[in-house]
């Protein structure tokens, strides 16, 4: 008798983002029938014009740090004057070959990303994508003169990953010109005379510190007391007082009002009456879900007040067929979390072994000039927390290190934070030079819940930057 044929699981994803890319890559190569709608391109916003390019400008803006920096080393770049005595060259900086190298980059990724999905087998479909129930979305594709034709994709689960936009304020909009979001910021030819950063987050601090590194004037407008209010305190101190150093002005307390274009420029102006003029002013005032117009509540999908689909840890909806990845959800906006969000997705729609995602584990990464790179519970949280043993900490300062003197960057520490009965290590902070490189062995010691004594177990290269996560371990050993 003939085997009944046994039709393939079919799965949709709207958007190709890293949370879009991956999970239609691990339904393909766990044998589903695959369907990738996106708009723009794959990579989505993370890798055309997010994430890949600003760190791209970020890491441009380190060489030219590390460059002016060298002489700390005694390195000497001296060129004889008029006079025949040294005179130290000026660095200069061509924004706009640097910002065709960063969209050329992106570009790239993207297109590497494509064949990746091809070669799997998956389709993709360019176009406008939105759900059509709980088990099919509709795709707008452009038609000619004939206007707009729409195709209906069938599916089994649906995974929506839509991505996020920068948030635009009605008294400060974007022109794309003088006043701009991130997105919009690698038009400019040259650099900014003065560029007013409104929002001291990760973005606006990232750019600020990038952006005066380039050589922009530069004056940070935070509605906070201390810039990055979300990081560690002691981290965010190190950050603001490089900032100071490199002569940025940063303007604590004070909540921008509006931002108007002028004859040559931009003024801003705050709550309090006061007002910061300058050449061009970038908006980082947070973003917004992608989510609208999508059919989403009408399939049963519930959002967040703000817009945000809600999520579980395996990252699936309200709806048992729909999943949800990446910043459109209510779970932390990293790609790296977009990306797990897809693949544990796929997996548990397709009864794979799936572990749900505890966000306690992930690491996370400012890129400014020392970065930040952090893991686990936090300053933050652990003086919020009641149900808790008492946790202990310990910091190394960099100053030390006998590695980072070699280097000649010592602003900065490795903190790590463990339960006092256990010694469980339960966090970790990272104020260094390339610090989103040094922090994974703190993510596995709190990924697998390694105590204090098994991390200063481990072997550290001497010299090194790591040696300081081993002599912080060892200091937190309790007989």
């Amino acid at each position: 008798m003939a085997k009944a044929y046994e039709r393939k699981h079919r799965i949709a994803v709207l958007g190709g983002g890293p949370g879009g890319y991956e999970a239609a890559l691990a339904g393909a190569q766990l044998g589903a029938e695959v369907t990738l709608i996106e708009r723009a391109g794959v990579g989505g916003a993370a890798v055309l014009t997010d994430v890949v390019p600003s760190k791209s400008l970020i890491a441009t803006a380190g060489a030219v740090q590390a460059v002016r920096d060298s002489g700390r080393l005694g390195v000497q770049a001296f060129v004889p004057g008029g006079d025949g005595k040294p005179v130290r060259p000026e660095i200069a900086v061509n924004l706009a070959a640097v910002n065709k190298r960063l969209l050329a980059m992106a570009g790239a990724q993207s297109v590497d990303m494509l064949r990746s999905l091809e070669d799997a087998g998956v389709r993709i479909v360019q176009g406008e994508g939105r759900l059509d129930g709980p088990n099919a979305v509709l795709v707008s594709t452009a038609a000619g003169n004939e206007g707009t034709d729409f195709d209906r994709i069938e599916a089994d689960t649906i995974v929506v990953s839509v991505g996020a936009s920068p948030r635009e304020l009605d008294s400060a909009k974007p022109d794309g010109e003088r006043i701009l979001t991130w997105k919009q910021l690698y038009d400019l030819p040259a650099i900014p005379e003065h560029l007013v950063v409104v929002g001291s987050g990760v973005t606006g601090a990232e750019f600020a510190n990038a952006y005066r590194t380039l050589g922009a004037e530069v004056t940070l407008v935070s509605s906070r007391e201390q810039v990055l209010p979300g990081e560690d305190p002691d981290a965010a101190a190190v950050i603001e007082r490089e900032f100071t150093r490199l002569g940025m002005h940063v303007m604590s307390k004070s909540r921008a009002e509006s931002v108007q274009r002028t004859e040559n420029g931009v003024l801003v102006t705050l709550e309090d009456g006061r007002t910061v003029e300058g050449s061009h002013c970038l908006m980082a005032v947070g973003s917004i879900p992608n989510t609208t117009d999508l059919g989403l509540e009408k399939a049963g999908v519930a959002l967040t007040e703000s817009g945000h689909i809600r999520v579980n840890k395996v990252a699936r909806t309200a709806v048992p067929s729909i999943y949800a990845a990446g910043d459109c959800t209510d779970f932390y906006p990293l790609a790296s979390v977009a990306a797990m969000q897809g693949r544990t997705a796929i997996m548990h729609a397709l009864g794979d072994f799936v572990r749900p995602i505890d966000l306690r584990n992930v690491a996370a990464n400012v890129f400014t000039y020392p970065e930040i790179a952090t893991v686990g519970w936090n300053a933050h949280s652990l003086a919020e927390a009641t149900d808790v043993a008492k946790a202990i900490e310990h910091t190394i300062p960099l100053s030390v290190n006998p590695r980072a003197k070699m280097i000649g960057f010592t602003d900065g520490f490795v903190k790590l934070f463990a339960w006092k009965a256990s010694g469980t290590v339960v966090g970790g902070v990272i104020v260094a030079h390339r610090a989103s490189e040094l922090i994974f062995p703190l993510a596995l010691a709190v990924e697998h819940r390694l105590t204090v004594d098994q991390v200063a177990s481990a072997f550290a290269v001497y010299p090194s930057m790591t040696g300081a996560i081993t002599d912080a371990a060892r200091a937190l050993h309790r007989h």
